[in-house]
């Protein structure tokens, strides 16, 4: 089976009924990550979440399949994550499938989220053509996507929310689908509201609730990391610090902005006209005015071979945050470090 984000909502039910594998993948990570969590609430019984990295298992790909069909503690259900970049679940995925195709026991749901694959990964190939697995497909959100998923969140909610308000948690979000969500929550919490007794939200409740924006707190120092503005990354990483930004959050918003410069890159040809790509943009709601002077900036630094290695980058500092959380600030300081130096225009 497969799906995208236009139609995995339709998708998801029947998919949760017939597949034990599902693999989410495309450059919007947040709403691959955001698909799989809702999966798992559709699970008749999720039970326990047994979390794997895409890393361990292309080194020991045998250890899938011995999971999947192993018993919890108590002997309860499981499900498992897998967060992977790639094609790393590859062998993993066709070990399990053929054990399960040769019946050699059932084995639970098993959830892959992979950064920097596609639909056209081997691993994807590997999945589509069966009617025991799901492969979906995020594309990068625009504004307009992002503030209709919002209103459909408020609506399960029962927020009743304006298109303006809509937008204005979908920009504070930074276009991602997790932070919105979280958003459109505390305002239900804030309001008492509930699916069986509406409330209408305003712009006061949302100030409110609202926590610093991301262009208030994280984004200043993404458009100094990734425009090469060495003189100004000191400050930005005091600032970091002292603000006590959450050190994945803000690694998040790395994500969605080289994932959106990858998606300008990609319509950019050799004679392009970078400023005229991005009035375009604008006037199609997809660029914000505001970002387009740090974009254009941007989109000059990081091209090509360049920009793929920036992703590969942060798919392994992501994975490093994950797992060293008592010095994330520190290697996220670092690893910044690089990277601006690396844009600086003196290079």
């Amino acid at each position: 089976m497969k799906a995208t984000q236009r139609d995995f909502a339709a998708t998801a039910p029947k998919a949760v009924r017939q597949c034990t594998v599902f693999f989410f993948c495309g450059q919007d990570e947040a709403g691959a990550s955001a698909a799989a969590a809702k999966v798992v609430t559709m699970l008749d019984d999720p039970g326990e979440r047994v979390e794997m990295g895409g890393a361990d298992l292309r080194r020991d790909p045998v250890r899938l399949g011995d999971e999947a069909r192993s018993n919890s503690l108590f002997g309860d259900s499981r499900h498992i994550f897998i967060r992977a970049a790639g094609d790393e679940a590859h062998d993993a995925l066709k070990i399990l499938l053929e054990t399960k195709d040769s019946g050699d026991g059932a084995a639970c749901p098993v959830l892959v989220v992979a950064t920097s694959a596609t639909d056209k990964s081997r691993t994807a190939k590997l999945l589509a053509n069966r009617d025991d697995c799901l492969v979906a497909m995020f594309y990068p959100p625009d504004l307009g996507s992002v503030t209709a998923s919002v209103r459909q969140m408020a609506d399960a909610a029962g927020v009743r929310l304006g298109g303006d308000l809509a937008e204005r948690i979908a920009r504070a979000s930074g276009l991602d689908v997790r932070l919105a969500q979280s958003e459109v929550t505390k305002l239900a919490t804030y309001l008492d509201a509930s699916p069986q007794a509406p409330r209408t939200a305003d712009a006061e409740a949302l100030d409110a609730i609202g926590a610093k924006t991301e262009e208030d707190g994280f984004m200043p120092l993404v458009n100094a990391v990734l425009s090469g503005e060495t003189g100004r990354l000191s400050g930005e990483l005091k600032r970091m610090r002292d603000m006590s930004l959450n050190p994945v959050g803000l690694l998040l918003a790395f994500e969605r902005r080289v994932a959106q410069l990858a998606q300008l890159a990609a319509k950019i040809g050799p004679q392009s006209d970078i400023a005229e790509l991005l009035e375009q943009e604008t006037r199609a709601r997809r660029v914000f005015f505001r970002d387009k002077r740090d974009l254009a900036t941007q989109l000059r630094r990081w091209r090509g071979k360049r920009l793929e290695r920036l992703v590969q980058r942060l798919v392994a500092l992501h994975r490093t945050l994950l797992s060293n959380n008592q010095a994330s600030e520190v290697l996220l300081a670092q690893e910044l470090a690089e990277i601006a130096r690396a844009a600086s225009p003196k290079r």
